[in-house]
């Protein structure tokens, strides 16, 4: 990947690992933008837009994304909101509208994205690093416990309920398995390592 280039940086994790939190680093010392599927969820909610709709913006204005978030003065504090996807939208359409918003923002400008199917939607692009985060189910437990202030009982659970609906997800829309690391072009290991350690690393590799 050249970060002289316009590029992006695909991050899936497992719940509780910390990605999510590498990959705000990693956009923050790269001086990008940083999104995540609950901010994609909230612009679809927000907005109500249609995958034709996010396509004809784009065929309308080269820098689209700038000019909607200019438009409707976007903001990432749209991710705090709390997300109910509209019951109109059936999953493969919810799939096609995140795949159009993740495309166009990559077109308009460098990025960190952490999403159930980053590496999917720009396997093809021509600067792309596409990253798993994994860590040991105790350390995620633990983290997950200390984050929501929960039981070790009730994060074990949070996390088997993730993991499977992400597995899920990913195997209906892609094919494939979110944990095949043929997907992605570094596979990293949370085990005794903190976020910080972890971005620093894989910002050397960038290097």
């Amino acid at each position: 990947m050249n970060k002289n280039e316009k590029f992006v940086i695909t991050i899936n994790r497992e719940a509780g690992s910390g990605g999510r939190t590498v990959g705000e680093k990693i956009a923050e010392k790269l001086g990008v933008p940083f999104y995540d599927k609950a901010l994609i969820q909230a612009l679809m909610e927000k907005y109500n837009l249609s995958a034709e709709e996010i396509e004809s913006l784009k065929g309308r204005k080269h820098d689209w994304w700038s000019e909607f978030k200019r438009v409707v003065g976007f903001e990432r504090s749209i991710s705090d909101s709390v997300i109910n996807t509209p019951d109109m939208y059936n999953a493969a359409d919810i799939f096609k509208r995140e795949v159009e918003i993740l495309k166009g923002i990559a077109e308009s400008e460098s990025c960190v994205i952490a999403g159930r199917s980053g590496f999917f939607v720009f396997e093809d692009h021509p600067n792309h690093l596409s990253i798993l985060i994994t860590a040991p189910l105790e350390q995620r437990i633990q983290r997950l416990m200390k984050k929501q202030g929960i039981t070790a009982e009730e994060a074990k659970k949070t996390i088997e309920n993730i993991d499977i609906a992400r597995e899920n997800y990913i195997n209906k829309f892609t094919g494939t398995s979110r944990y095949d690391s043929r997907n992605y072009d570094l596979v990293i290991n949370m085990e005794g390592k903190t976020e910080d350690q972890i971005a620093n690393l894989i910002l050397m590799y960038i290097e």
